[in-house]
C-alpha cells in the first residue's frame, strides 16, 4: 500500500474536493455529507439529485427525515433524482415522459448556480401538483435562467400524498415525545431548507439571502412555512403563485380517523400496527388517496399549530416580503360537471356583486371561483403580511399569442414558464412562442429575479410596482399592457371576503 507523508495527502484531498472544474464541463462541489460532481454548462453549474435527507422507507416512512450517510466517492449529479411517488394525470407534463422515475427514495434536490457566485441570492422553489404530484424534472421548473441572472436556484423533492401527509393513532401512540407528526412533507422542506442554510455558500450562495417561493399547493407550503415556528429564520423573503391560503387545516384527530379509514380502505384493520402501515406499497397509498379529501398540512401542534388564515389573522407570521398573486383563469380547476353545484353553495351576496355575469351561469361560477378561492385569499394575506413587512401584490392575466381568443384567460399554473423564463425548454411549445410571449417573460422573470436580490420587485420595462396597502389596494397586473391596477374587481372581493372569509359564519 502506498502511503503519503501527512502535508502531502491533506494536499491531495483539497485537490480532489476542492470546488473544481475540469476538461470535461464536470464541476466538483464537497457537500456536508460528501463531494458532488455536476456539469459547468457555459456560465452556470447545474448540480441534480442531491440528497438532503435518509431516504424516508421501512422505519423511516412517516418520521421526520434524518440526517443522510456520508459519502466518499464523488456523487454523479448530471441526472435529477427520482421523483416521489404520486398520483399521475393524462394532462400532466409526464404524460410525455418528462418526470422520470419515481421512488420512495426520493429527498433529493437540485442546485443551478451562477458560474463563480459568491454570496448571490438564494431561490428555493416548491413545485404545486396539489401535495399528490409534481417533480422538479419536468421543463418549466428548469432554473437556468435564474442562474443566468445571478440567483442561486435550488429545486426541492418532498413526500406527496398519503406518504407526505399522513396520521394514524397507531403512529401518534408510537412515536417519541415531542417528535413532530402528520405534516412529513412540510418537513422535508424545512430539511431541505436546512440543508441550504449548510451548504449553500459552497455553490456561491448567500444563506442570509434565502426567497422561498411556490406555486398551487407549493404556493400553500409556502405559506405554512411562514406560519410554522420551525421554519422560522430559515428564509428571509417569500413569493407564493396561486397558493389559495382560507382552506380549513383538519387537527390531529380528524387526520387520524381519515388516515385509519385509508388504510381500512386498504385491507388493515383499525387497530393495525406501525410495521403492517409501512409494510403497505407506496403504490397502494397512492392510489388509495383518490377518492378521499385532498392531502394538506394538518394541525399538529409542533409543525403547524394554527391554520393559514388563524395565523396571518393574529400576526404570527414571519415578518418577510412578500410577493402574492393569483392568474385571471384560476377556474380552470373547476370542471364544469361542478359549475351547478358550486353556484348552490354561493350566498346571494356574492352573486348579487356579479351582474355582468349573472346571464350566464358558467360565467358566474369561474368568476367567483376565480375571486373566492384564489384572488380575494391573496389580497386578504397581502393587506395583513403589509402591516408587518412589504407585501406586492399581482394578477396574471396574460395569455400567449396564439392562444389567444380560445381559452377563457390564463388558466392555472400558466405563470410558471414566465416566472422561470423556460418556454423556450419545452417540447412541443417553442416552436409556438412570439416575440410578445418573449417579452412578458423577460419581464416577469426580472420581477421575480429582483425581489430575490434586494426585497423589492423592479420589474424591467413596467412601472414601479407599489407596496400593497388596504388604503390604497393597488397590484401589478401583468397583462396584454402591464401596469399597477387601483381596487381591482374591489367589489366582488369584497363581497366574498364578508361572505366567506376568515371570520365569516359560512
Amino acid at each position: 500500500m502506498l502511503r503519503f507523508p501527512s502535508a502531502i495527502l491533506v494536499a491531495l484531498l483539497v485537490t480532489l474536493f476542492a470546488n473544481t472544474a475540469d476538461a470535461d464541463d464536470h464541476v466538483t462541489i464537497r457537500t456536508e455529507a460528501g463531494p458532488v460532481v455536476g456539469r459547468q454548462l457555459g456560465d452556470i453549474a447545474v448540480f441534480k439529485g442531491i440528497p438532503f435527507a435518509a431516504p424516508p422507507v421501512g422505519p423511516l416512512r412517516w418520521r421526520p427525515p434524518q440526517p443522510v450517510a456520508a459519502w466518499r466517492a464523488p456523487l454523479d449529479a448530471s441526472a435529477y433524482g427520482p421523483a416521489c411517488p404520486q398520483v399521475t394525470y393524462p394532462a400532466t407534463p409526464n404524460a410525455g415522459g418528462y418526470m422520470g422515475p419515481t421512488s420512495e427514495d426520493c429527498l433529493n434536490l437540485n442546485v443551478f448556480a451562477p458560474k463563480g457566485a459568491h454570496r448571490a441570492p438564494v431561490m428555493v422553489w416548491i413545485f404545486g401538483g396539489g401535495n399528490v404530484a409534481g417533480a422538479n424534472s419536468i421543463p418549466p421548473n428548469d432554473g437556468s435562467a435564474f442562474a443566468r441572472d445571478g440567483v442561486v436556484l435550488v429545486s426541492v423533492n418532498y413526500r406527496l400524498g398519503a406518504l407526505g401527509f399522513f396520521a394514524h393513532p397507531a403512529l401518534t401512540k408510537a412515536a417519541p415525545a415531542g417528535e413532530p407528526l402528520a405534516n412529513y412533507a412540510i418537513m422535508d422542506q424545512i430539511a431541505a431548507l436546512k440543508w441550504v442554510r449548510r451548504n449553500i455558500s459552497r455553490f456561491g450562495g448567500d444563506p442570509s439571502n434565502v426567497t422561498i417561493f411556490g406555486e398551487s399547493a407549493g404556493g400553500q407550503d409556502v405559506l405554512t412555512l411562514m406560519t410554522s415556528p420551525a421554519a422560522r429564520g430559515l428564509f428571509a423573503k417569500a413569493t407564493v403563485q396561486s397558493g389559495g391560503g382560507w382552506g380549513k387545516t383538519p387537527s390531529l384527530g380528524q387526520a387520524e380517523a381519515q388516515g385509519s379509514a385509508l388504510t381500512q380502505k386498504l385491507g388493515l384493520a383499525a387497530d393495525a400496527s406501525p410495521d403492517q402501515l409501512r409494510a403497505l406499497p407506496a403504490a397502494a397509498l397512492v392510489g388509495a388517496v383518490q377518492g378521499f379529501a385532498g392531502t394538506g398540512p394538518i394541525v399538529d401542534g409542533h409543525i403547524v399549530t394554527e391554520s393559514i388564515a388563524q395565523a396571518f389573522a393574529k400576526g404570527d407570521q414571519a415578518s418577510v416580503p412578500l410577493i402574492i398573486g393569483t392568474n385571471s383563469d384560476e377556474a380552470s380547476l373547476l370542471p364544469a360537471s361542478n359549475y351547478s353545484a358550486f353556484l348552490a353553495n354561493q350566498l346571494p351576496a356574492v352573486v348579487a356583486a356579479y351582474p355582468d355575469a349573472a346571464a350566464d351561469p358558467r360565467e358566474l361560477a369561474r368568476a367567483i371561483f376565480d375571486d373566492e378561492v384564489m384572488g380575494a385569499p391573496a389580497r386578504w394575506l397581502a393587506a395583513r403580511q403589509s402591516v408587518k413587512a412589504p407585501a406586492y401584490l399581482y394578477y396574471f392575466s396574460y395569455v400567449r399569442v396564439v392562444r389567444r381568443g380560445k381559452i377563457p384567460g390564463a388558466n392555472h399554473t400558466s405563470e410558471n414558464p414566465y416566472v422561470f423564463d423556460t418556454q423556450m425548454g419545452i417540447p412541443n411549445y417553442a416552436d409556438q412562442i412570439q416575440a410578445q410571449d418573449r417579452a412578458m417573460a423577460a419581464l416577469v422573470h426580472s420581477c421575480w429575479v429582483s425581489f430575490a436580490k434586494t426585497g423589492a420587485p423592479t420589474c424591467k420595462g413596467a412601472s414601479a410596482w407599489p407596496t400593497y396597502a388596504p388604503a390604497r389596494d393597488q397590484l401589478m397586473e401583468f397583462g396584454l399592457t402591464p401596469d399597477v391596477r387601483s381596487e381591482f374587481r374591489k367589489a366582488q372581493r369584497d363581497s366574498v371576503e364578508r361572505a366567506v372569509g376568515p371570520g365569516s359564519d359560512h
